[in-house]
């Protein structure tokens, strides 16, 4: 199944297929999201879903059970 995923805060919006790698997703729509050890133990590559779920991009897929995902990439200045 196909979903479209928005990536704030610039809206830039792409196709992705359900447990599809974010990290893989991002980099396609041009987007890098910072990463650090890629096992989700460091949290730098830590991104919000729909406003409401904190996840590390690294070890998380595109969720499923909706037609739009909108994630928000922000960076942690101290990183």
């Amino acid at each position: 199944m196909s979903v479209d995923v928005i990536f704030l805060p610039d809206r830039i919006t792409v196709k992705a297929e359900v447990g599809e790698p974010l990290l893989e997703v991002a980099k396609r729509a041009g987007i890098t999201i910072p990463t650090g050890c890629l096992m989700g133990s460091c949290h730098a590559c830590e991104v919000e879903i729909d406003g409401d779920r904190t996840v590390c991009s690294c070890i998380s897929g595109v969720p499923g059970g909706q037609e739009q995902v909108t994630i928000n990439v922000y960076i942690d200045p101290t990183w």
